[in-house]
């Protein structure tokens, strides 16, 4: 099969390519919002026709929420299974949009054009460049050059609660040799990027009690003990004066980089300052001992999110509170255990607080990291040909974030994935005027035509 030939009907048939994404924009499928229901049905039902256009067989397949979609299609080679979804984040502050957000369009910026909408780079444009590559397959030659199981998910952005149930109950059918998920970035404008490394996440909420209800400072200061300094002190002790981590067994199971992936780190020339600098920083904060990239894409981090106790409104109040908590979270890389962690840092809590005070913790979920078998020949490959299509060479890289459907495809299906995303970090994913670049959706069309031929190749 000609790859040259699918690469020509995907740069001729963009137009159209477009007009399809825009019409699967204007689907407001909101998945945490309830009056969204019907949307994300809709949004589901788009994409069941869409596939069955090109000769997929694709089913609805509903869940206690909302919707999955399910597709195959046979063919010679490896077994793909590809992942995306197609619910989207709420708009609010809906004032702060420049244009509606579901109604999309092109916009002149700067740095080119770009598809402005809610969803257009989470994931809705991600997962289109993956759909329209295979359009164009299937327009060239009839047929996709391997076997392929399409599977869309309509719950990632409200916490997945139907996904595992789902994954275990058809686990023997969403079985694949490899996994493929579109929801990532590029490393920058010119270099592509396939993430290796996805950090776990342990989230950790601690309440310190002291009397028993709150007390005017005046009368009781000195000597009632105050929750919030116990906290603080805590809080404070987290890390020590050259940025590690303090809780016993933190760093258990946590690897080092192999040279080879050390090198192509080095070799990408990341700026720490410019990093930084775009949000009014200078110097990193992490282990002294550690590069920028190294603390984003391949330590584990423990970082407050929050803080509450005593009085915060206008003005003032001499009040010493009742309580003070706060919200922590720890990204987890390699072989961190979640439950040990969390174990760990519950006695290590316990044991600062002082016999006049208690604390309570309450879990806020607890996943474990993914770093992905690259020695898989489809790893090479598909690196190979994402080079083809990007002014760079693509490189094995990180990421700061956590994507658990990876770590479940692996553990609930012995599938391998391969992340490999064309987003950039100027996006506003989550925020108002979201947006994806067009030749981010071009070049990932053609860079899944690319792989789709070079990862059928390896048999």
């Amino acid at each position: 099969m000609s790859l040259d030939a699918v690469l020509a009907r995907i740069d001729t048939d963009f137009d159209a390519a477009t007009d399809r994404l825009f019409d699967l924009l204007r689907v407001p499928s909101i998945s945490t919002d309830p009056a969204y229901k019907d949307d994300c049905r809709r949004a589901a039902e788009w994409l069941v026709a869409d596939l069955e256009s090109l000769g997929v067989r694709a089913t609805l397949r509903d869940t206690p929420g909302h919707p999955m979609v399910v597709g195959h299609v046979d063919g010679p080679g490896p077994h793909l299974l590809f992942y995306g979804h197609y619910d989207v984040q709420p708009v609010d502050p809906l004032e702060l949009w420049d244009r509606d957000p579901f109604d999309p369009a092109l916009e002149e910026t700067p740095a080119g054009k770009v598809i402005r909408a809610r969803g257009a780079s989470d994931d809705k444009g991600q997962l289109m460049t993956f759909v329209e590559a295979c359009r164009a397959w299937v327009a060239e030659h009839g047929s996709l050059p391997c076997k392929i199981t399409f599977f869309f998910e309509g719950e990632e952005e409200s916490g997945s609660p139907s996904l595992i149930p789902f994954l275990k109950d058809n686990a023997e059918e969403l079985s694949a040799d490899i996994a493929l998920i579109c929801d990532t970035a590029l490393f920058d404008s010119r270099v592509p990027g396939i993430v290796t490394m996805l950090r776990g996440l342990l989230g950790e909420e601690i309440t310190i009690t002291g009397p028993d209800k709150d007390l005017h400072s005046g009368f009781f200061g000195g000597a009632a003990m105050n929750p919030i300094r116990v906290l603080s002190g805590i809080l404070a002790n987290l890390h020590d004066d050259t940025g590690r981590i303090t809780v016993p067994g933190f760093y258990d199971g946590v690897p080092e980089l192999s040279p080879e992936l050390r090198a192509q780190w080095e070799g990408l020339g990341f700026d720490a300052g410019a990093f930084l600098g775009a949000v009014g920083l200078a110097t990193p904060a992490g282990e002294q001992d550690r590069s920028a990239l190294e603390m984003v894409w391949s330590r584990p981090t423990a970082e407050i999110n929050g803080i509450i106790g005593g009085y915060t409104g206008a003005g003032f109040k001499t009040v010493l509170p009742s309580k003070a908590s706060a919200k922590i979270s720890f990204r987890l890389v390699g072989d961190q255990d979640p439950h040990a962690l969390r174990d760990s840092f519950r006695d290590w809590v316990r044991d600062q607080v002082p016999a006049d005070c208690s604390v309570s913790f309450t879990g806020h979920g607890a996943s474990p990291a993914s770093t992905m078998a690259t020695d898989h020949p489809a790893f090479e490959a598909a690196r190979q040909a994402l080079s083809e299509e990007w002014p760079e060479e693509a490189a094995y890289i990180g990421c700061g974030g956590s994507i658990p459907i990876a770590g479940y495809f692996k553990t609930l299906l012995d599938t391998d994935a391969m992340l490999i995303g064309f987003a950039k970090d100027d996006d506003q994913i989550h925020s108002p005027n979201e947006k994806y670049d067009l030749e981010s959706f071009h070049r990932g069309i053609r860079s899944w035509a690319r792989i789709l031929d070079a990862v059928s190749r390896q048999g």
